[in-house]
């Protein structure tokens, strides 16, 4: 059986082509059975999981904890936002508590850059990163790009927008990487505030002008606008950012050819894209969500595989 060439999946900076195509054929098989009325495989019944989340998450908690169930792993569910962290502890000590619960796998989001490469240096557990800070997301990424895949039957060569808030966003930067690998052509779109200044560096273009990058793109990732992770203002008013940079059904219907929309979630419908956008037949939300499920189990069996 092929087999992936990392041990823990830290970020796509260090996955290959080959790690991401097995992936996804990985993922196709896991759809399959997703889609059958008994949505549950043994594979993983003897792997215990846990999933630590110093950062409030709800759709990516849910999707992995689906995941893991689906695969028959056991399940620890850690919220450290209600827990002992709040009292002083660190993340090696938490770390080390739930590992002496004798956990095979952890699946870690934190608000620190690196926490999970950290982590993975001082603990004999697989990591899998569900997001570190504002630096990567990679399940995420996958999920994107499986997508897309699934839409128009590749990403190489395909043109990809990625509009809104880069500076904050993890998914961003894992999308790069990723789309980049596989061979896509990528802009970022956004207010100038909100673009990293070495962006060019990753091998993507900027373009502040929001229907030149529509007319130019055959996907578009619309990302909301973190306001959580913001301490001073980048633009002057929501109303102003989603006039120069939010997707509406006449902007679409006006664009040279039909492009395919995507989004991370969670949505501020209104500010990045309307309602009728959203639920419009160019989007694949929806199909992210439960593509996402399949992509998260491909990638927790493909690392259990290689639990010794």
């Amino acid at each position: 059986m092929s087999e992936l060439s990392v041990k823990h999946l830290l970020g796509i900076k260090y996955l290959n082509k080959n790690d991401i195509n097995l992936i996804f054929e990985t993922a196709d098989h896991f759809k399959e059975v997703i889609n059958r009325s008994i949505k549950k495989v043994p594979s993983l019944r003897d792997v215990t999981i846990a999933n630590v989340f110093f950062e409030n998450s709800t759709r990516t908690k849910l999707s992995f904890e689906l995941a893991e169930k689906r695969l028959s792993a056991d399940v620890i569910n850690f919220s450290a936002a209600q827990s002992s962290v709040k009292k002083g502890e660190t993340l090696i000590d938490t770390v080390n508590n739930i590992l002496s619960m004798k956990v095979d796998m952890v699946v870690m989001r934190h608000p620190n850059p690196g926490a999970g490469v950290f982590l993975s240096k001082h603990v004999n557990a697989s990591i899998i990163n569900a997001g570190d800070g504002a630096h990567e997301h990679p399940t995420q990424a996958l999920l994107d790009s499986y997508s897309i895949r699934e839409k128009l039957g590749e990403v190489a060569g395909k043109n990809v927008v990625i509009v809104g808030d880069i500076l904050h966003s993890r998914v961003a930067l894992s999308n790069i990487l990723a789309l980049k690998l596989q061979g896509a052509n990528v802009k970022v779109c956004g207010p100038k505030t909100l673009i990293p200044k070495h962006i060019e560096s990753l091998g993507v273009t900027v373009e502040t002008d929001l229907r030149k990058a529509l007319n130019w793109c055959d996907v578009a990732n619309m990302l909301r606008v973190q306001n959580e992770r913001m301490d001073i203002s980048y633009f002057p008013t929501t109303r102003e950012y989603t006039q120069q940079f939010g997707v509406n059904k006449a902007l679409l219907e006006s664009l040279d050819k039909e492009i395919v929309i995507m989004h991370p979630g969670p949505i501020n419908r209104g500010v990045e894209i309307t309602s009728d956008v959203a639920d419009s037949n160019q989007s694949i939300i929806l199909d992210q969500v439960e593509n996402g499920v399949a992509v998260r189990m491909a990638v927790i069996y493909l690392l259990a595989s290689k639990i010794k």
